[in-house]
């Protein structure tokens, strides 16, 4: 089989469509289309149904990409393995995350990372769902629930413990809860039913509020903890949040320190394939040592008060 047809078929059964295949191949669009054709023609079988709205594998086409996604991850691994003989880490490094975690914590820290490894390609992909490690979607993950997946490495990063916020435009309009029982006398942001969070309880603000007022109802209810923090932010309520996951250029304030809520922890995975890679090593190395700058400096502010 042509491997030049194997590949342009591969990325027209990701793609969808010849148009958006082609623009990632820098191929025109008739030139999709012939290659595609002659590969049916060499296997004698359709690979594709042609709608009006885009393309859709048949049943042998399927078969195929199955096939072609496993060889091309196979030889992704391969290409991997193959740069990190090389002394200096370089090379493509592609991490995942969760949008609130890469947004608040780890995008603003990459910038000192790449200052020391300019020779390492990074890029980010935030996203709530898990991408695909052993399909090579990503090289590293950082998650924040043990990963189901088989055949990968985790190492736990750190824990993260949800306490209570609020910004200085709440506080000021609307005054500091003194002790747990004000909370029911409060707007409160919580979690809403579609969520996914990574504890169970994860509305237990609400639950301490509801013990002195069974009747309470929150100000608003979001899926996202990036969009609770953002609302957090604007001084529509109170909310509670993983304090690490706070910017160091936030202005929220921690109330009710005595409050505690569920802890939970943060993973480093990646595949078995890629333990001795040296960009992942250095990777985490660098993870590790900003968590002990974050630790520290929670440490001294704690010994200050």
């Amino acid at each position: 089989m042509d491997w030049d047809k194997l590949r342009v078929f591969h990325a027209v059964a990701e793609a969808g469509s010849f148009t958006h295949a082609g623009e990632n191949l820098n191929l025109s669009q008739s030139a999709v289309s012939r290659q595609i054709s002659a590969l049916e023609e060499s296997v004698k079988v359709p690979l594709f149904h042609r709608h009006a709205r885009g393309l859709i594998l048949t049943e042998q086409g399927e078969l195929l990409y199955r096939t072609a996604h496993d060889v091309f991850a196979k030889l992704s691994m391969a290409e991997a393995r193959i740069r990190e003989s090389k002394e200096r880490p370089s090379g493509p490094l592609k991490v995942t995350t969760t949008v609130a975690f890469g947004s608040t914590w780890l995008t603003p820290r990459i910038n000192e990372f790449l200052e020391r490894y300019p020779e390492i390609e990074l890029s980010l992909v935030l996203n709530d769902e898990e991408l695909d490690l052993a399909m090579r979607e990503a090289d590293v993950a950082i998650r924040m629930q043990p990963p189901r997946q088989a055949d990968l490495v985790q190492r736990q990063l750190m824990t993260l413990r949800y306490h209570v916020f609020a910004s200085p435009e709440y506080i000021k309009q609307f005054g500091i809860p003194k002790k747990p029982e004000d909370l029911k006398d409060h707007r409160l942001i919580i979690y809403g039913a579609d969520a996914r969070p990574p504890v169970s309880n994860v509305n237990w603000m609400m639950a301490v509020a509801q013990q002195f007022k069974p009747d309470m109802r929150p100000i608003l209810k979001l899926n996202n903890i990036y969009g609770i923090f953002r609302a957090t932010e604007s001084g529509l309520g109170i909310s509670a949040l993983p304090d690490y996951l706070l910017p160091a250029d936030s202005n929220l304030v921690r109330i009710l320190p005595e409050l505690e809520g569920p802890s939970f922890d943060a993973y480093f995975v990646y595949p078995e394939e890629l333990r001795h890679s040296k960009r992942i090593a250095v990777f985490r190395d660098f993870l590790i040592e900003e968590i002990n700058k974050v630790k520290a400096k929670v440490n001294a502010a704690a010994a200050a008060d």
